[in-house]
C-alpha cells in the first residue's frame, strides 16, 4: 500500500482559514488541519508557503478556521482565487474577529485561534505550521448536519499568485 492509497482513504473536511494584518486580508481553502491537543486544546493548521494568507499569516496574531457547508461556491472562491490579485470577500457576508480577523457569516461554524507557534514543515516540506489556540467559537444557527469534504472541493485548482 502507498501513502496515496493510505491518504486516499481519509476524507476530512474543507476548512477556509482568513486572516488579516498589515492592513490587508486574505483567505485560503485548506486540506491540512486538525486538532493536536485537548488540553491545553490546540488546533495545527497547515498553510502553503506559496500562498497569499500564508505571507499575512507570518505577520498576523490570530487565524480564523471556518468550516463550510454544502457549497462548493465558498471552497472555489477561497481555493481557486488569489487573495493578492482579488478581494475574496467582496460580496460576502463576514464580520471582524480580532485584529480584524474576518468571519465568514455562512460558514457551518469557525474559530478564531491566536497564533502560539509557527512551525516549518523541513528543509524539503512546502507547508508552515500554524498552532492555533482558540478564543472565539460560533456555530451558525442553521449548522448543516454535514460539512463540505476535501473530496468534494478535489477539482479545485490552487489559486498561487501568478510568478513574475
Amino acid at each position: 500500500m502507498s501513502f496515496d492509497s493510505f491518504l486516499g482513504l481519509v476524507d476530512s473536511p474543507a476548512y477556509v482559514v482568513t486572516v488579516a494584518a498589515e492592513g490587508r486580508r486574505a483567505g485560503c481553502l485548506v486540506g491540512f488541519a486538525s486538532q493536536c491537543s485537548m488540553s491545553p486544546e490546540l488546533f495545527m493548521v497547515w498553510l502553503s508557503q506559496e500562498n497569499h494568507t500564508y505571507r499575512l499569516a507570518r505577520h498576523a496574531d490570530f487565524l480564523a478556521v471556518h468550516l463550510l457547508p454544502q457549497r462548493h461556491d465558498l471552497a472555489e472562491r477561497f481555493g481557486a482565487r488569489c487573495s493578492a490579485e482579488t478581494d475574496k470577500f467582496a460580496g460576502l457576508d463576514w464580520t471582524e474577529g480580532p485584529d480584524g480577523t474576518p468571519l465568514l457569516t455562512d460558514a457551518a461554524a469557525c474559530f478564531v485561534g491566536r497564533i502560539v507557534e509557527r512551525l516549518d514543515s523541513g528543509a524539503d516540506g512546502d507547508h508552515t505550521g500554524f498552532l492555533l489556540a482558540p478564543v472565539r467559537t460560533r456555530l451558525h444557527p442553521d449548522a448543516p448536519a454535514e460539512v463540505l469534504r476535501l473530496s468534494q472541493a478535489a477539482d479545485i485548482p490552487a489559486g498561487h499568485p501568478v510568478p513574475g
